[in-house]
């Protein structure tokens, strides 16, 4: 053998030697993995969000055309590169933080497979590795064709289509983020179990006092519960017994049946059972109020029984002080299971078919003369006759003792607001008679109006005539009531009209008054120089004119000067008003944004 073959064969142990202490060391540190420390997965548009700020941050975000060529290719040579770059550690992240199933405890990597579905995780970390290597590519293309690009333009187009790329791949896999992100969540849920320590493993039926064993002696808090599968995963404790610490492990209880039927909750069950070398407790209720017979927890017994081999295995009967039932009550017991039980409508849905199949008989309850009679159809129209007119035999004469009633009420109401008719006159007591009549016929129509409201169609004012305002109206309005409508009409009319503005020639003086007629010469000829648009002057602030509220002419002044002080603030603020409340911007974005160049920094 010469000296090449045996450098060669050193060579080759030497890295198998490397090869199986970096496995040992990286299976040692996985069975110690803590999945709390996992980086948390952002979403596709979150990822996208993050690098593109980064790159625009951390890279020169300045380049003009005047520049060499080689500058602004390797301007744009860098963004691309820095993205692609993020991308690369932002993905390497995840696949390194996530642990690969092949590479851990054989227990955490059946219970990562129970629990998540090793396909679709596998699957989920291939595509984020396919993403990275594809992210990796279209940098070094995009980078090869920036080498040969002429033009500031033809740069900045390569590049917005290289992170554009970039992105796209990204978003594709926001899917697979968003899944890895939810187990991410969960496995830091799961218990720190160390495959390797002292254990103690309690498994058994549903119900048969497990967690209540495990919180008496351990500090866990299991929750417990009188019904069956109060415990869905894997719960850990701690206890010391001769200065020796024990991992106590609660497993959710397991039914007798096939394996392939078992849920996922038993599934965690069996990993454990079958990956960690602990002492087993197997606990039996003796009693039977966990629901299952002593038989039957041993079928399950025999049935798991080759998961004990080659582990300590203790055989726990829980439960063994049950009350002393007397044999009286058992007896009564018994008769009340032997009675009859009163059939509920949710046995007859259940035996019929269950919900969305069963419909409950409304009629079943009715009290007929013969029971038979109860599903038939009941007609709406029977000899020419509506059938609920004729539901109730006696209301005709419920109707007629109603009525009576009705005038007796009525009558004790006349007896109650009754006057001294006898000292009316014929022609008082026939009006009162007449008002009696017209009271009771509104009332009768407000009822029937009431009754019928929600039907009735409302009709608007305009186009009802009972209730449009109109002068012919308000005339048959006034004439009812005995008045003359005919000046209250002729106003209504004149006002409708309107009137042309007249000058009064009636000066109450005589008309040879030479004095009244030069002045009223005078009012006209300045009432026809002044112009029509004009308004009337504003008065003086010092002169009180009646009406306004003021005392004095100071008072009036000094109502002036507060109001002017009042929106001085306000007009200052250039507000609109009192209700005004906008918040200028003091900061402008575009004097308070970007980077800053050399120079003056003063406008800041």
């Amino acid at each position: 053998m010469n000296w090449n073959n045996l450098q060669l064969i050193y060579t080759v142990c030497f890295f198998d030697i490397c090869r199986f202490f970096a496995f040992y060391y990286r299976f040692a540190d996985m069975v110690q993995y803590n999945f709390k420390k996992i980086t948390k997965v952002p979403t596709g548009k979150d990822f996208v969000d993050i690098v593109l700020s980064r790159t625009q941050r951390q890279t020169p975000t300045v380049v003009h055309k005047g520049y060499a060529i080689n500058r602004i290719r390797q301007f744009y040579m860098r963004k691309v590169k820095f993205t692609q770059t993020n991308f690369h550690e932002k993905l390497s992240t995840i696949i390194e933080e996530f642990p690969r199933l092949d590479d851990i405890h054989p227990f955490y990597g059946d219970l990562l497979h129970v629990l998540y579905n090793k396909d679709h995780y596998k699957l989920a970390l291939g595509q984020i590795n396919t993403a990275r290597n594809l992210i990796s590519k279209i940098a070094k293309d995009y980078v090869k064709l920036l080498k040969y690009g002429d033009s500031l333009y033809r740069c900045k187009a390569l590049k917005v289509a290289a992170l554009g790329r970039m992105c796209t791949v990204t978003k594709r896999i926001g899917p697979s983020l968003a899944y890895l992100d939810q187990i991410r969540q969960h496995m830091a849920r799961l218990p720190s179990i160390d495959p390797n320590t002292r254990t103690i493993l309690i498994c058994g039926y549903p119900n048969v006092g497990k967690s209540s064993f495990i919180n008496k002696i351990t500090r866990a808090d299991v929750d417990v519960q009188p019904y069956a599968f109060t415990t869905k995963s894997l719960f850990v404790g701690h206890t010391d017994y001769k200065y020796l610490r024990y991992q106590v492990i609660d497993t959710p209880g397991i039914l007798d049946r096939p394996f392939e039927d078992r849920n996922i909750i038993e599934m965690c069950s069996i990993t454990a059972l079958a990956h960690l070398r602990a002492a087993v407790l197997f606990f039996l209720d003796i009693s039977g109020s966990c629901g299952y017979t002593i038989s039957q927890q041993a079928a399950l017994f025999h049935s798991i029984k080759s998961l004990f081999m080659n582990k300590p295995l203790i055989i726990v009967c829980n439960k063994t002080e049950p009350a002393c039932i007397p044999q009286a009550v058992l007896e009564a017991k018994a008769k009340e299971a032997e009675k009859e039980k009163k059939r509920l409508e949710r046995d007859l849905e259940e035996e019929n078919g269950g919900a969305g199949v069963y419909s409950a008989s409304l009629k079943k309850h009715y009290l007929l003369a013969n029971d038979e009679w109860k599903e038939d159809n009941m007609p709406e129209i029977l000899d020419g006759h509506n059938v609920y007119d004729f539901v109730d035999p006696d209301i005709l004469q419920r109707l007629e003792e109603l009525e009576k009633e009705e005038g007796l009420l009525q009558e004790q109401d006349d007896d109650e607001v009754d006057m001294d008719v006898e000292d009316l006159t014929p022609q008082q007591q026939k009006e009162l008679a007449e008002i009696r009549r017209k009271k009771s016929i509104l009332i009768r129509e407000h009822r029937i109006k009431k009754s019928t409201a929600e039907s009735r169609p409302i009709v608007p004012r305009k186009f009802n005539k009972d209730k449009k305002f109109t002068s012919e109206r308000m005339g048959r309005q006034l004439s009812s009531l005995g008045l003359d409508p005919s000046k209250a009409i002729e106003r209504v009319r004149s006002k409708s009209r309107g009137r042309k503005r007249e000058r009064s020639t009636d000066h109450g003086g005589d008309d040879m008054n030479v004095d009244d007629d030069g002045s009223n010469k005078k009012m006209r000829l300045r009432s026809l120089s002044r112009p029509r648009s004009r308004s009337s002057s504003r008065p003086p602030t010092d002169v009180v004119i009646p009406g306004e509220g003021y005392k004095d002419s100071a008072q009036k002044i000094q109502a002036f000067k507060m109001g002017k002080k009042s929106v001085y603030k306000r007009n200052k603020d250039a507000r609109k008003g009192e209700g005004d409340r906008v918040i200028p911007n003091l900061k402008p974005k575009h004097l308070y944004s970007g980077k800053r160049s050399n120079g003056k920094t003063t406008r800041r």
